[in-house]
């Protein structure tokens, strides 16, 4: 302030267009002697000249003062083009006028898009006046700006970060909020309970590929949320951040802002470069707190779910025989496979089985309604219920009659489908009962294939069963069963996908191995299920 108590705006810079060589030396020798920094131009063709170079550089002026009566354009076309470049459209512009003023003139220079008139020559102290007032509200109304979209690029972060699908992918999101909400390089770890650390890195700005420095970062980041809740903020220095971790070979101090979940063991630290000369700024306004607080509550559950993942997925690994440990089954050849869902995918229940009986070969391929570590658990005692069924009985019929009653009697709020076939290698009959499964299709020397006309209620329902379906195959056919894992496609109907199904077997290789490895090459990619699927020939008795 000076002795008037009159406050001063610092740093300001003024533009001053004006074709008058001395107005203009006068009125820039009142706003230097208020402490601005002046840019005389004699045109409207020189002021956007000016501009343009100013706005190439990142120095565009904080106001500009603009007399009406220009040579080339009136300082209210100037103001008008001004107002329509997006650049400039925030630029405070007063207009003035040595001339008589008349009322109309002003309304024009306010309909211009104009923030103040003045009217020369006028009292120094008036015109400092009206452009700190000018200043000020161009200020507010750019810092109002800059809240709403930094809250909108929040409210963005936010969102696809709570819909990411597994936690590295929680981490990427992360972080590119992060970098949109700094302007800067981010990194961003989550780190599970286990102490196995996630990390994204904002793909618009990637950090150098340096595992070691990452491996320390993230190390360092685990320890800051030990025994902590809540979100803290914390400087790291230079020395004590890996260099490179934002830019290639460059030291850097780091602002971590760390987000502990409410179980106390997921975190969550979305890492900054800072300067220490400047740690309070735009970035330091709780955004990334709030940013980070989001992260690691939308971590905690994806972390839960990969660990009940694993444990189902071992509990179907430990339970499904692996294609080179089938039991040896005198009379049919066979060939299994099963593919997991995709990681950011629940796993299901589906199995597949092959046993002897003392009616022939037994197959099976099911699939327990449902995706969860229950799902993986309830196909467990399906399977194992149909080993100790089959013991004393061969009829596919009475086998799924009973799997049946099972489930109404355990698990009365879960139901499975199952298509079962019993084959007898010496005639090449077989008998197949289905449960509200994909039927099997028979693929015949040459080309042909054919859906097997077997169908019937779901187990777990207590419906009666239908009879079963008979056919024959003979020593070139071959018998395929999956679950619907390997073809059905969110959006397309279930018809079309049985039907490129069908069409895929027909034209593919006779081996059964090099069958089943062509439709999951055609059909397994990504998919939201899992997949099972079994393949049967007759051979030598």
């Amino acid at each position: 302030m000076d002795g008037n108590g009159t406050q001063h705006t610092p740093g300001t810079t003024v533009l001053v267009v004006d074709d008058v060589a001395a107005s203009r030396y006068a009125m820039g020798a009142v706003l230097s002697r208020a402490g601005h920094q002046v840019v005389p131009v004699a045109s409207g063709g020189e002021a956007l000249v000016e501009l343009d170079v100013r706005l190439r550089d990142g120095t565009l002026p904080d106001v500009a003062l603009v007399d009406v009566g220009l040579p080339d354009m009136s300082g209210f076309e100037l103001c008008r083009r001004l107002r329509a470049l997006p650049p400039m459209a925030a630029l405070p512009v007063v207009h003035f006028s040595a001339a008589a003023t008349a009322p109309g003139d002003r309304c024009r220079g306010l309909d211009a898009g104009g923030d103040a008139y003045l009217t020369v020559p006028a009292e120094p102290l008036e015109i400092q006046a009206v452009v700190r007032a000018a200043v000020r509200g161009a200020r507010r109304t750019t810092g109002a700006e800059t809240v709403v979209h930094r809250l909108t690029l929040l409210s963005e972060a936010i969102i696809t970060v709570q819909t990411a699908r597994c936690p590295r992918e929680l981490a990427t999101a992360a972080a590119e909020g992060t970098a949109r909400l700094t302007g800067s390089p981010a990194v961003v770890f989550v780190i599970a309970p286990d102490g196995e650390p996630y990390q994204g890195t904002a793909r618009s700005r990637p950090a150098p590929a340096d595992d070691g420095a990452h491996q320390a970062a993230a190390r360092l980041a685990a320890r800051l949320a030990e025994g902590r809740t809540g979100v803290h903020g914390t400087v790291v220095p230079a020395p004590l951040w890996p260099a490179g971790i934002f830019r290639p070979g460059v030291e850097e101090d780091a602002l971590l802002t760390v987000a502990t979940a409410q179980d106390g063991r997921t975190a969550v630290c979305l890492a900054t470069p800072v300067r220490r000369a400047a740690i309070t700024g735009p970035a330091d306004d709780g955004l990334l707190a709030r940013l980070a607080q989001a992260a690691a509550l939308a971590a905690e559950p994806l972390l839960r779910y990969q660990v009940e993942r694993h444990v189902a997925l071992t509990l179907q690994h430990s339970f499904l025989p692996r294609p080179h440990k089938l039991p040896h089954l005198p009379g049919v050849d066979i060939e299994v496979r099963y593919v997991p869902a995709s990681r950011q995918t629940e796993i299901g229940g589906d199995f597949y089985a092959a046993l002897r009986t003392g009616d022939g070969v037994l197959t099976a391929v099911g699939d327990v309604v449902g995706h969860s570590l229950d799902a993986a658990t309830v196909m467990v005692e399906i399977r194992h219920a149909l080993r100790a069924y089959c013991v004393d009985e061969s009829d596919p019929v009475v086998l799924a009659a009973r799997l049946d009653r099972m489930l109404q009697r355990y698990h009365p709020d879960i139901t499975a489908t199952v298509c079962l076939a019993l084959v007898d290698p010496g005639s090449g009959r077989v008998k197949i009962a289905n449960a509200g499964h994909i039927p099997p299709l028979i693929l015949r020397d040459g080309g042909g294939a054919q859906y097997v006309d077997a169908c019937g209620p779901l187990l777990g329902l207590g419906l009666e069963r239908t009879p079963p379906t008979e056919h024959h195959l003979s020593p070139t056919d071959r018998l395929l069963m999956v679950t619907d894992g390997l073809i059905e496609t969110r959006g397309i109907p279930l018809e079309t996908s049985l039907e490129q199904l069908r069409t895929a077997a027909a034209d593919a290789p006779t081996a059964l191995d090099t069958l089943c490895d062509v439709l999951l090459g055609c059909f397994g990619h990504d998919r939201e299920d899992d997949i099972a699927m079994l393949a049967l020939r007759l051979g030598p008795v």
